[in-house]
Order: C-alpha cells, then sequence, then structure tokens
C-alpha cells in the first residue's frame, strides 16, 4: 500500500485497469474503451504539460515518443496497450527511482553515521556525554570501542588502530600512536582510548564530507543533455519506421506498435542511475564529486594542472638549515632567529609556517606569544614579538620592510623562508620538501586515460619549481606566479578541459577557473574546497587519477546502457513493423528493455577498481601534521589577509 500511494500513477493505472477488465467480462467492450482511452488521453496530457515546459526552454527530450504511442494506441482502438503503455511510463520511473536509491546508499551510510554524542572527560576523570556540536578544541574525549570518532582529534593514549574506510576508502586499519592525528569519522578499533579534540565538529573532517556528500546528493547530473542527444534521432527513426510499416500494410495498427516497442523509457533511466552509481563509487573512494555535470567533463580531461607544495610534494617541507647575517650585520643567532620566525608563524595557516613552528618545537625553542600578526596572501606574515617586528616570508615581501635582502645559494629541491627583524634583512631558512612517493606513478595513470598535457603552476621560484618538476615528468613549468596569475595561465590553455588540482586558498580562484577543479581537501583550505568541483578526502595524490577512471567508468555505462536500451528497441520495432508483435505484446516486452538497461547501469556502482598503478596505493600514513604536537595559545588581535601565505 505504502508503494501504491508513492506512486500515485501507478495505482491510478492499475485500478482503470482493474475496471476496464471487470467492463469487459460483463461484456461492455464499449465502456471500456472509453474508460481506457480517457485515462490514456488524459495520462499522455500530463506528460505532454511537463514536455511543453521542456521545450520551452529549448529541451527537446523523448517524450513526444512516449506521448505519440498513446495517442496513437487509443486512435487505432488499442486501448489496453495504451493502458500498458501508460503503466509502463509510470513504472519506469519507479524503477528509477529505485534504482536511484540503490545508488544513493553509499552516500546515505555516510550521513547515517555521523555520531551525535561524544564522551568528555572531565575534572576527576569523570565522563560526560555531551553533544558533538558542544566539543570544543583541547577537551579530552574517551572513545569507546568500535564507535566513531566524532571530531579531529590527537591520540592521548600510547597506540590504537582506527578503521578510516568512510574516509579514505582503504579497507585496511591503520596503527596510531600517541600524538598521531586521528580523523573524525574513523571507527576506534577494540580499546578504549582517550583523544584531545582539535576542532570543532563543524570544522572537522568527517562533517566536511557530510556537507560536500549532501551537496552532490542534491545535485541533479545533466542527464537531459546526455539522453537529448540520441533522443532526436532515435524518435525520427521510430517515426519514419512506423509511418514506412503503416504504408506498406495500409494498416495503421502497425504504426501504433511500432511506436509502442520505441517508446523510450531506456534513454529516460539509464543515465541519471549510472551517473548515481558513479558518485557513490566516488564518496566510497574518499573523493566527492559535487554533480553529474562534473563526472561528465573528468571523462574528458586533457590538460591536468598541478599546484606545487602540498600537492605534487607532501607539503611537509623541513628545515635543513638556519642562515644568519655574518657578524657585524648579524642581529641574532641561529636559535634565536627560527624562535622568533615561528612565533610569528604560529597562526599561519601555510605548510611552510607549520614545518617553521615544528621546526623550532622540536629543537626545544620556546614560542612566545605575538601581540600582532597579520598575514599578507601569497607573500608571508608580519607579526609584533616580544616587541620585535618580525617579518616572514618571500624575499621580495621582506624586501619591502626590511631593506636590501640577498639571494641565497641553494641547492636543488631546497627553498627558502626569509626573515626581517626590526626592518632589516637577519636571515634565511633553508627548507626542502620531496616529492610525493607516487606523483609519478599517477602521472603516468593520467596519461594512460588520455591526459595529454600536464603543467605545474606555483608560487614558489623557478629553480625550486623546476627540480620538482623534472622529477616528477613535467615540462611545462611556470613559477612565482601570484593567483591572478594562476587563472590567467589556465584561462589561456588550449587543449581542454583542464583539470586544476590544488589545496590551498590561494588555489580557490584557479579551482574556480578550470573546467574541473581538484582540492586535496584532507589538508587543504576550506575555501579551496568550496571553490572546487571535486575534494579528496584523504592526502592521497593517487585519487586524482582515481577520479578521472570514475568519471570514464560512469559515462561510458551511461552511454552503453542507452545504445543496449535502443538497440533492443529497434529490434523490437523491426519485428512489430513486420507484423510479428502486436501493440499489447509490444507494451509489455518494453518492461524486459528497461530492466535490462537498469540493470546494466547499476554497474556504475560496483565497477571494479582496476589497476591503474598508483591508484592502488593506500595513502601514506606518514607523520601527524605539523603544529598538532602541541596545543596552540589563544590567537590574538589577527588582522589576517588570507588565511594562508602562498607563498
Amino acid at each position: 500500500m505504502i508503494l501504491l500511494r508513492r506512486y500515485p500513477m501507478i495505482t491510478a493505472t492499475i485500478v482503470v485497469g482493474a475496471v476496464v477488465l471487470a467492463l469487459l467480462l460483463l461484456g461492455q467492450g464499449s465502456a471500456a474503451r472509453w474508460v481506457a482511452s480517457t485515462f490514456a488521453v488524459a495520462a499522455a496530457l500530463l506528460r505532454g504539460a511537463a514536455m511543453a515546459k521542456d521545450i520551452a526552454h529549448g529541451r527537446w527530450g523523448v517524450d513526444i515518443l512516449a506521448i505519440t504511442a498513446i495517442a496513437s494506441t487509443v486512435v487505432v482502438g488499442e486501448y489496453i496497450a495504451a493502458l500498458i503503455v501508460v503503466l509502463m511510463l509510470a513504472g519506469g520511473s519507479a524503477l528509477e527511482d529505485y534504482a536511484s536509491g540503490r545508488a544513493q546508499a553509499e552516500l546515505g551510510a555516510l550521513l547515517a553515521r555521523a555520531p551525535q554524542i561524544a564522551h568528555r572527560e572531565a575534572e576527576g576523570g569523570i565522563l560526560e556525554d555531551i553533544v558533538v556540536a558542544d566539543v570544543l578544541p583541547g577537551d579530552v574525549l574517551v572513545l569507546r570501542p568500535s564507535e566513531v570518532v566524532p571530531v579531529d582529534g590527537r591520540l592521548l593514549s600510547a597506540s590504537a588502530a582506527f578503521d578510516e574506510s568512510a574516509i579514505t576508502g582503504e579497507s585496511l586499519p591503520v596503527d596510531h600512536v600517541v600524538g598521531d592525528a586521528v580523523l573524525s569519522g574513523s571507527v576506534n578499533g577494540d580499546a578504549a582510548v582517550r583523544l584531545a579534540a582539535t576542532a570543532t565538529v563543524e570544522d572537522s573532517q568527517y562533517s566536511r564530507i557530510v556537507a560536500l556528500v549532501q551537496e552532490a546528493a542534491n545535485s541533479r547530473a545533466p542527464v537531459v543533455r546526455l539522453a537529448d542527444r540520441y533522443a532526436v534521432p532515435f524518435t525520427l527513426v521510430a517515426l519514419l519506421l512506423g509511418v514506412a510499416a503503416w504504408l506498406a500494410s495500409g494498416d495503421p495498427v502497425r504504426f501504433a506498435a511500432v511506436l509502442v516497442v520505441a517508446t523510450p523509457c531506456p534513454l529516460l533511466i539509464a543515465a541519471p542511475v549510472a551517473f548515481l552509481g558513479g558518485m557513490s563509487r566516488s564518496a566510497r573512494n574518499g573523493i566527492i564529486v559535487k554533480n553529474g555535470g562534473t563526472l561528465e567533463q573528468l571523462a574528458r580531461i586533457r590538460t591536468v594542472v598541478f599546484d606545487k607544495t602540498g600537492t605534487l610534494t607532501r607539503g611537509r617541507p623541513a628545515l635543513e638549515e638556519v642562515r644568519t647575517m655574518p657578524a657585524p650585520a648579524g642581529m641574532v643567532g641561529p636559535a634565536e632567529l627560527l624562535a622568533l620566525a615561528a612565533s610569528a608563524e604560529q597562526y599561519s595557516s601555510h605548510v611552510l609556517a607549520a614545518s617553521v613552528v615544528k621546526a623550532a618545537l622540536a629543537r626545544g625553542l620556546e614560542l612566545r606569544q605575538p601581540d600582532e600578526a597579520a598575514e599578507h596572501a601569497t607573500d608571508g606574515v608580519a607579526a609584533i614579538v616580544g616587541g620585535h617586528t618580525v617579518v616572514v616570508g618571500k624575499q621580495s615581501f621582506v624586501a619591502r620592510t626590511s631593506g636590501p635582502v640577498p639571494g641565497t645559494e641553494l641547492t636543488s629541491g631546497q627553498l627558502a623562508v626569509y626573515v626581517g627583524i626590526d626592518g632589516r634583512f637577519a636571515g634565511t631558512l633553508i627548507m626542502s620538501d620531496p616529492l610525493r612517493e607516487n606523483a609519478l606513478e599517477t602521472l603516468a595513470s593520467l596519461r594512460r586515460l588520455g591526459v595529454r598535457k600536464a603543467w605545474m603552476v606555483t608560487g614558489d621560484a623557478q629553480a625550486t619549481a623546476d627540480h620538482i618538476a623534472a622529477l616528477a615528468g613535467i615540462s611545462e613549468v611556470r613559477a612565482e606566479c601570484r593567483p591572478e596569475d594562476k587563472v590567467a595561465i589556465v584561462r589561456s590553455m588550449e587543449l581542454r578541459p583542464v583539470m586544476m588540482v590544488g589545496d590551498g586558498v590561494n588555489d580557490a580562484p584557479v579551482l574556480a577557473a578550470a573546467e574541473v577543479g581538484v582540492a586535496m581537501g584532507a589538508k587543504g583550505s576550506t575555501a579551496a574546497s568550496e571553490s572546487a568541483d571535486v575534494v579528496v578526502m584523504v592526502d592521497n595524490l593517487a585519487k586524482v587519477s582515481r577520479a578521472v577512471r570514475i568519471g570514464q567508468d560512469t559515462i561510458r555505462i551511461a552511454v552503453q546502457s542507452i545504445w543496449i536500451g535502443i538497440g533492443l528497441s529497434l529490434g523490437l520495432m523491426v519485428l512489430a513493423a513486420a507484423g510479428f508483435i502486436p501493440a499489447v505484446a509490444g507494451a509489455l516486452s518494453q518492461e524486459l528493455i528497461d530492466l535490462a538497461t537498469i540493470l546494466n547501469a547499476l554497474r556504475a556502482l560496483k565497477w571494479r577498481e582496476r589497476a591503474e598503478g598508483a591508484g592502488n596505493h593506500p595513502p601514506s600514513p606518514g607523520p601527524p601534521p605539523a603544529g598538532q604536537q602541541q596545543e596552540r595559545p589563544a590567537a590574538p588581535s589577527l588582522h589576517h589577509g588570507s588565511p594562508e601565505s602562498g607563498r
């Protein structure tokens, strides 16, 4: 009964069919024909009203064929066939709804897993259950066996194992030790553990996934465009074949029979089911695709553009050397220079800033709380620390406030962070950020998938950019770019569509400018994730090629399903034109075509993950993100430009 109430057209058609059958058993053939024909015409008019709106917006769909089939069967007296066509169209919508529900099951599972209660440790070790929304950074939480981690945190227990498959798509448990970062949405193992919250629920990884999944689930795939590519020629073929059968036989029933088996449910059903399946499969792989249009674009990518820091590289640069100005110009020693720079960098979200802070803490240096701090997008940060004015960042940025800044000699792969103190250049922090282990495999996989051009566009120095590009096998390099430069470069590229891969706030404009923007969301900024079309929720570059593979598989399955439906329909149309299939039998046979189409389209849910080199490598656990070894002090009066420098 619930199903009948959910699909009123099916209910109405069944009721009318029962009335028609009763009238026929009572010998009231004329009344039966009148009831069935009236209902069928009313159903056609309802469908026609929706079709007229689409045509008014320039969308010529396949409904005209269904309406013509109903009208023709009514005219030639095949009113039973007309009822079956109406039932078939309503049933096709129900089948699509069912298939869509199955395709969205993986997405719904993510939403259902979101925890609502957290166990907070109060004074004296007493546990209190609180709403997850009330958890604040610094709260100590206790996680019982098999519970879902409610917010991002840092492990306080000596060791623990977590199932991170809902976040990363990897099925094997991940072992963590004290101090490691723990992602919300992970499932605790067999022992209770303690962790310190490092984010609120809104800013945690799992909540970001939930929000993006909801956006993706509510986005409509451009299935009308995909179906309409085949709808007009399919409709013309059906009409021409029906007219030819009518003229050759002299029997108008042949025309109705051809149109009945040509009713275009496969075109209406195949694409949405495949698209939803592809989006669900992406979510299981830790990749959030925000809409079906992105899947279409992913399938056709010809140029890929990478940011460097945090994208092609690990994004966790290591400090190699502190170079101070020699006496008598030298103001401070290496330890004091590093301590002042790290103190200023405490409130920057840039990966270089986090690495500077981490290096200072590792050397046991005491960090001071700045009295003021201001971040300058893509350039650096300026702060007042212990009465000193400290400027940290690019050479040109430091030179604007600290006078002449000499260049520093770098070996291949090194990068420099310049430091000015009290209006004078004080020294340089020499750092290195190696290429990701799976970068070469990812690029090779993209080439196998049809990507013909690879670029690297970065704000880093030319020498550093050239070194990383050479290691990655990328020949096209643009260095020392500001955000607007990146946008101009991407827009000028001729080989399209273009996919841009980045992770920071300064990447947000160029992610929006490309046909497909991919944000490495595991460590990247919220702004980048919001601007992107695809968000990779795990720190694994290989997911970029996996996203392209899923897009190609989804489009191939959608088109293949459409052609299966068209092929089977054409075969039945020929048989109907020759007089071998009456209208009623043709209407019933269309349901088998619908079923075959749906079953094939559902393969997009479970399409086997092919061995695509880097695509099968689990993410490297690596050390915890920099800056999480110590609780940062509350921020002073900050005046940020952009939350991330991008230098």
